[in-house]
């Protein structure tokens, strides 16, 4: 591994070069140059330039308060500090199995003329890939102790009209369809019912991030948040007469945003530059935001793939609560669960509404005390089970979910914890549906992102592993806490099962791979083979082919891959092969070809072996793609079996038509792959003996 490189400036230089109120940060390669300094107000100003084009133009960065006057103008610049950054790391598990962290970085004092002289220093960090900035309350004598944050004023003034993905600013969830328009067509507050959510509560008219930009000229821009700890996650209002984001951050009932006692920095404010659109995805910028490892050694977790009783109760085939007569978590069906993974290399199974309390969770205000997490219900025998599993190398994955009672699986946490502990259980599922209690706070506030933070260091504790539904978006946390190993925060499979808006099209994935994914991993859960749902849900489908389903393992990334159909549909299936093989942690990934919400094609090499596997998928339009074996180590030949859509295939006409083919391929071999409409195709390269 690479040693660490640091270099640091004196604030000396800068002011001997005779330029005190101007400092310029150039990425590593120099394509990338940002320049700070204050305006004819003192305003804080940041202007950003990538390959010789204006990005950003001039913008401020300023803060309000409930205690003090606001902090935004009259500054001059007091200290700057600069230095070089560059250093390996390795991932415990991951997109890649090697990270590489290189940026310039200038950290500026800026102090507030008198009569205040208050303090706030902002740290550029840039890389080859983007620019990130935060900024820090340091101690101080004229702003101390405790203070409540009313507004953030972080602009991004954008240098034109741009292409964006986006979806409405909510501060509940990310279950929305992303909207492709015009910077100047957006409009959250039409959206708000887009999805059919009734729980969502969206103020004004903004987005949530990452949100996804294409420029005239070409280049992509994706805005997110890095390191979000002890504040409240940021929407983007946009102003669309403008071109102008200013951050919005969650708030709660009595209008505060972010309550912290100084000194403390915010989370990084993010803007991901890239020439190709691919470029976006194989970013580790997000994740080099974060601290190292907190946790220590995790190898008691491992990237996993899972089956579970889940799919049944979106589809009305069993349910969750043992009154309806149609409990899915019995002790007998979970042993039929382990042994389908048993047959088909999956190492784990989910069982989903095995504790008692779910009669009274969704539709109900007095939820907090209703789920108990250490009691089974009487037909689920909770240690039979774990035991069945054991004997055929099959895990248990536990599931909490809380009805957005947070209170209530705060004082549970150590005595839940401690049982899967007892029972060798290392991961959990949770779940967070419905209005956050107390009333007034919502799921993507400050006092959520505490609670989740706290159910992870908690887990990691017990040694356990967490995959966060109805979560906080993901901001690369999984750096400092890799216990946090992946989280739904998006519209998933389910909706397919039971949306009323026709569930997701099937350019909904081409989108969020360039979008929610540049977070971090995702728990979608591929994998349907009973594509039209028959005969379950008449009225839905999943609006892919067969083999955009068995791409989308390689195409989103999650160390957790389930496979949610039921076994039946499985069963003497040749497609499951393929799902039996795919790898879910990688040594290597690269994108290969793409376009935001039109296609994307991803190669990925398993950690700790020689295969390799190519997933790609397509909107509603059919496409050829051009596939380079480039990638291939020269002087080997890989035996390629290739699960592609058939010549008939369509995702709504046809969509399990689809075929099976072997070819020998090197590094110089180049293919065509011919996509149906709504499909995909998977490949496995195994390397020939």
């Amino acid at each position: 591994m690479k040693n660490m490189i640091i270099m640091l400036t004196a604030a000396a230089f800068l002011w001997s070069c005779g330029k005190s109120n101007v400092v310029t940060v150039h990425s590593p390669d120099k394509n990338i140059t940002v320049t700070i300094s204050t305006n004819d107000s003192g305003a804080i100003t940041y202007f950003v330039q990538a390959i010789g084009k204006s990005v950003i133009l001039p913008s401020q960065i300023g803060f309000e308060f409930k205690e003090h006057a606001p902090l935004k103008e009259n500054f001059e610049i007091k200290e700057v500090r600069k230095l070089r950054y560059s250093q390996e790391w390795e991932q415990p598990w991951g997109e890649d199995r090697l990270v590489k962290n290189e940026y310039n970085e200038a950290a500026i004092t800026f102090l507030e003329k008198s009569p205040n002289q208050r303090l706030l220093r902002v740290v550029f960090r840039v890389f080859n890939d983007g620019l990130a900035f935060r900024s820090e309350f340091p101690k101080q004598p004229n702003m101390k102790g405790e203070i409540t944050i009313l507004h953030e004023h972080t602009e991004f003034q954008l240098a034109g009209d741009h292409q964006v993905w986006w979806q409405p600013g909510d501060w509940d969830i990310y279950e929305h369809l992303y909207n492709t328009t015009k910077l100047s067509e957006i409009n959250a507050l039409k959206y708000q019912n887009h999805s059919n959510l009734a729980q969502t509560y969206i103020p004004g008219n903004a987005v949530n991030t990452p949100v996804t930009m294409k420029t005239a000229d070409g280049l992509y821009l994706s805005f997110h948040e890095a390191n979000l700890s002890n504040y409240a996650g940021m929407t983007l209002k946009v102003d669309t007469k403008n071109n102008l984001l200013t951050s919005d951050l969650v708030g709660r009932a009595d209008g505060a945003k972010v309550t912290r006692k100084i000194p403390f920095p915010t989370p990084w404010r993010t803007i991901q530059i890239a020439k190709r659109a691919g470029d976006l995805i194989e970013s580790k910028m997000i994740l080099n935001l974060n601290e190292p490892n907190v946790v220590g050694d995790v190898s008691w977790f491992k990237p996993t793939k899972y089956t579970g009783i889940w799919w049944d109760m979106h589809i009305g085939t069993k349910s969750w609560d043992m009154a309806s007569g149609r409990h899915g978590a019995t002790t007998q069906y979970a042993k039929e669960m382990i042994d389908f993974a048993a047959e088909n290399n999956i190492d784990a199974v989910l069982v989903e509404g095995w504790n008692t309390g779910w009669e009274h969770w969704i539709g109900f205000e007095d939820r907090e005390g209703v789920f108990d997490f250490i009691t089974p219900y009487p037909d689920y025998d909770l240690e039979k089970v774990v035991a069945y599993g054991k004997s055929k190398n099959v895990d248990l994955i536990m599931h909490h979910e809380t009805s957005a009672a947070p209170r209530t699986y705060e004082a549970q946490l150590d005595t839940a914890f401690s049982l899967m502990k007892r029972l060798g259980i290392h991961a959990v599922k949770t779940g967070y549906v419905g209005k956050i209690i107390p009333k007034g706070e919502y799921h993507h506030g400050q006092w959520m992102v505490n609670h989740y933070r706290k159910v992870t260091e908690t887990a990691a504790k017990y040694q356990i592993a967490v995959n966060i539904h109805e979560p906080i978006k993901d901001t690369g946390i999984r750096r400092s806490y890799p216990n946090e190993i992946t989280r739904e925060g998006l519209r998933g499979q389910e909706f397919n099962a039971w949306a009323s808006d026709g569930g997701n099209p099937p350019e909904h994935l081409p989108i969020v791979a360039f979008t929610r994914m540049l977070a971090g991993p995702i728990d979608y859960t591929p994998g349907i083979f009973n594509i039209k749902l028959k005969p379950y849900k008449p009225d839905n489908q999943v609006n892919t082919t067969l083999a955009h389903q068995l791409a989308l393992y390689v195409v989103i990334y999650s160390p957790m891959q389930m496979v949610p159909d039921l076994p039946k549909y499985y069963r003497g299936h040749p497609a499951i092969q393929f799902i039996r093989d795919v790898a879910v942690d990688w040594e290597k990934s690269l994108v290969l070809d793409g376009e935001i919400g039109d296609y994307v094609m991803i190669a990925r090499q398993e950690r700790n072996g020689q295969r390799w596997f190519v997933g790609a998928i397509t909107d509603e339009n059919e496409r050829e793609l051009k596939l380079d074996f480039s990638f291939l180590p020269k002087g080997a030949d890989y035996q390629a079996i290739f699960y592609l859509d058939g010549p008939d295939a369509h995702w709504n006409h046809n969509p399990t038509n689809y075929e099976i083919r072997e070819y020998t391929v090197n590094s110089s071999t180049k293919h065509t792959l011919k996509l149906a409409a709504g499909g995909g195709a998977a490949i496995s390269l195994i390397k020939a003996e």
